[in-house]
């Protein structure tokens, strides 16, 4: 029996997704920039699109720019946001994805910012007391980067107040919603929010296509050169099909998003209890048992393994046919340990940490399997 409990990686593409894509890629092949028919109907494809996506993040069309993914996207914010808009420091988190942190790390090396870590609270959370006092600190033009949800612990982040905390100190305010867009509502007319990223394979579309949200006062320029192409914002031949797969994957997540969300709540509080009932000195990481302060999507936990069984936990699992995120951070000192788990315990995580992601697509009996196959693994 496969088990696949590794969603906020990737989930599985939606059979409308697919026949969406497919009937563009046999049929509208054009090249969207080129003036006759079969361009301006692929053209017509992405800005129906488009159109669509700022509608339903609550946006204006001219605010979504198409991207290959959220990596591309963060660097996109980032060093234009350096580059163009004169911001000479950025505020994060030593929690973020390494889209963000390594990107950052690369703008500090070469000199071209400053960049502050804002506290992290023993949950996982941002610290916007401290926020605040960094903000109050200097007078530089300040970017804040900060992600809306953790993709290892699942932490959310407070978009309003975040907003409202930089809107005050008038620092322009990023955030990398990969792991919300798809399963949380966004209103970026009443966020006050100047750049927003998210990918599509996270939300049942294809890979290698996401969107930047860019609001409308921030005047960047892109990365690549060689086009008009995403108003100027990224040159290159559009993928019709899979802009085109993600407007199909977003429009059916929102359609289906409160059906979902019981679905997959459901999923995770049993999954949760079945944890606690079955491995006593098991250790959840964050606040990922928290419904208000987590995402309802994952799960995240250190188990007390043996040196021995930690060292195969990897292996066993994948034998099994479970497909979860399987951090390193073990007993044994084998592998890269998750710099987010290294963060929430000092280095020192009570065992190694697992990851697991559901989907509407998950059931109860599956995570009756998995448990049995936790407890075969840990005997």
């Amino acid at each position: 029996m496969k088990l696949y409990f590794d969603n906020a990686a990737t989930t599985p593409i939606r059979p409308e997704v697919v026949s969406a894509m497919t009937s563009v890629l046999a049929e509208d092949y054009g090249n969207p920039s080129s003036t006759h028919g079969f361009g301006r109907s692929a053209r017509a494809l992405i800005e129906t699109a488009r159109k669509s996506v700022a509608q339903l993040m609550g946006a204006q069309a001219q605010e979504i720019i198409f991207t290959s993914c959220g990596t591309e996207s963060n660097n996109t914010v980032l060093q234009t946001a350096v580059r163009d808009l004169g911001v000479g420091r950025i505020i994060s988190s030593p929690l973020e994805h390494h889209a963000v942190l390594h990107v950052l790390e690369d703008l500090e090396k070469r000199g071209k910012c400053r960049v502050d870590y804002v506290k992290i609270t023993s949950e996982g959370g941002v610290d916007l007391s401290d926020l605040e006092e960094l903000l109050k600190k200097s007078a530089t033009k300040t970017l804040v980067s900060l992600m809306h949800i953790n993709n290892e612990i699942g932490t959310l982040l407070d978009l309003p107040k975040t907003a409202a905390i930089c809107s005050q100190y008038e620092a322009l305010f990023h955030t990398d919603a990969v792991q919300g867009v798809g399963h949380y509502s966004y209103d970026m007319a009443a966020l006050d929010i100047d750049f927003l990223t998210a990918s599509a394979h996270k939300f049942h579309g294809p890979k290698g296509i996401g969107f930047t949200y860019i609001k409308n006062k921030a005047s960047l320029e892109g990365l690549l050169l060689g086009g008009s192409q995403e108003r100027g914002l990224r040159a290159g031949t559009e993928s019709v099909h899979n802009i085109v797969g993600l407007q199909v994957a977003l429009e059916i997540a929102m359609q289906r998003l409160e059906e979902d969300r019981t679905h997959i709540r459901t999923l995770k509080s049993y999954c949760i209890d079945q944890l606690r009932q079955n491995f006593k000195d098991l250790k959840f990481n964050g606040c990922c048992t928290d419904t208000e302060a987590s995402t309802y999507t994952l799960v995240s936990c250190c188990f007390p393994l043996s040196t021995a069984q930690a060292s195969l936990l990897d292996f066993q699992l994948d034998l099994k046919g479970v497909a979860c995120s399987k951090g390193s951070a073990c007993q044994s000192g084998s592998g890269a340990t998750s710099h987010v788990i290294e963060q929430l315990y000092d280095g020192h995580p009570p065992g190694p940490a697992l990851r697991f992601s559901f989907s509407p697509m998950n059931t109860i009996q599956e995570i009756d399997a998995l448990i049995a196959v936790l407890k075969e693994i840990s005997s």
